[in-house]
């Protein structure tokens, strides 16, 4: 099995990414963007609209199995009924110059392995995978992908200007050494989820209608949702962790395996600790979202929703965002297009993956696991 590259490797290569500022002589950077739109779904659509705000950006094409739902975005972005696509190689045979995938996780590695041969920048929703192999597909094939395309997962959090901000202090040693860290995604379930289901479902359809109730198809509430923090925490501590344990359940849910709470520990590379919180069970309407980072000046708080760094009992800064995060994230993606400024951070969105795929086996078997045995496996 291919080993991904190693994280030497891996900084040397994404240091390659970004072209020379002589490549940008000549650019056309006010020529619009013509996108795609692979899965059209309640994701897919909603990062579709707030992409087609942004100034030089215009879809032309949208691709999906469900007839109604692609007419419906369609009309939403003002693409042309004979630009409507059941099969995604027909999209990727277009001359779109951007797609976005957000289809099920479980067809990720395959969805973006064709976009790459096809030569489109690309705008993939998390996580990479629901399983190991399908991240190595995904890291082999960022690995291959030409240099003049711009690659980024949907982890919003690192295009908005608080999280930057945050990261930019931390990174310069302004919190001082970071001895610990914590995050926590605790939220009720949605309205649709907290209907009773007690009836398993009928066919292989229906359940990839269902993709996020099934660990298989999702990765489990760690992978497919609480994904978020952990990208946070590997950003921040610069790489991933070396191993992981953990523990979790399901308490509430009547339809579907995956978990609906999950209490993970990583350790880092230099000793660091990072806890995870995870769960779908608070009271209906409650959202908590944040990361903290315990540093020997400092605590920085990082939020979807502000900024807080704890100097002293005397001293705490609170800042809120001016801007909502996916909105930040796509407009990066355009303008980097436009401008001719490509990065590929495809191989990070990948190790983030992994590493809530390392939660999630140290749950299932209720011990330690290390990174290095997870990439074995």
């Amino acid at each position: 099995m291919t080993k991904p590259a190693t994280v030497s490797r891996r900084v040397a290569m994404r240091a390659a990414l970004v072209l020379p500022a002589a490549a940008l002589r000549g650019s056309a950077a006010n020529d619009a963007v013509t996108i795609g739109l692979i899965g059209s779904g309640n994701r897919g659509s909603g990062v579709a609209a707030s992409m087609a705000k942004v100034p030089g950006a215009r879809f032309t094409a949208v691709c999906d199995i469900v007839d109604d739902r692609m007419a419906k975005t369609g009309a939403r972005l003002g693409v042309d009924a004979a630009n409507f696509h059941k099969d995604y190689r027909r999209l990727l045979e277009s001359n779109v110059d951007a797609v976005i995938i957000a289809t099920p996780v479980t067809l990720h590695a395959e969805h973006f392995e064709a976009a790459i041969k096809a030569g489109k920048h690309i705008y993939i929703e998390k996580p990479a995978s629901a399983d190991i192999e399908g991240c190595k597909r995904i890291i082999r094939a960022a690995d291959s992908a030409d240099r003049r395309f711009h690659i980024t997962f949907g982890f919003q959090r690192r295009h908005a200007h608080l999280y930057r901000k945050a990261r930019q202090l931390v990174e310069s040693g302004g919190a001082g050494e970071i001895r610990l860290a914590t995050a926590r995604f605790i939220k009720s379930e949605g309205a649709a989820m907290q209907v009773a289901r007690t009836r398993a479902p009928l066919s292989e359809a229906e359940r990839m209608d269902k993709w996020h109730i099934w660990k298989d198809l999702s990765g489990d509430l760690i992978v497919e949702n609480n994904v978020h923090s952990v990208d946070v925490l590997n950003w921040f501590l610069s790489g991933h962790p070396v191993s992981a344990v953990g523990d979790g359940g399901t308490r509430v849910r009547d339809e579907g395996d995956v978990r609906d709470h999950n209490f993970v520990s990583y350790r880092y590379p230099n000793g660091t600790q990072a806890q995870l919180t995870g769960a779908t069970l608070a009271t209906p309407g409650y959202r908590e979202v944040l990361e903290q980072f315990f540093g020997s000046k400092a605590m920085v708080e990082t939020s979807e929703n502000h900024l807080r760094v704890f100097y002293s009992r005397q001293n705490v800064t609170f800042e809120k965002p001016q801007r909502e995060m996916t909105e930040e994230a796509v407009e990066d993606f355009v303008k980097r297009i436009a401008e001719k400024r490509p990065q590929n951070n495809a191989i990070e969105g990948a190790e983030t993956t992994l590493t809530a795929i390392l939660g999630r086996m140290a749950m299932d078997v209720r011990r330690e696991v290390t990174w290095d045995e997870m990439m074995r496996g």
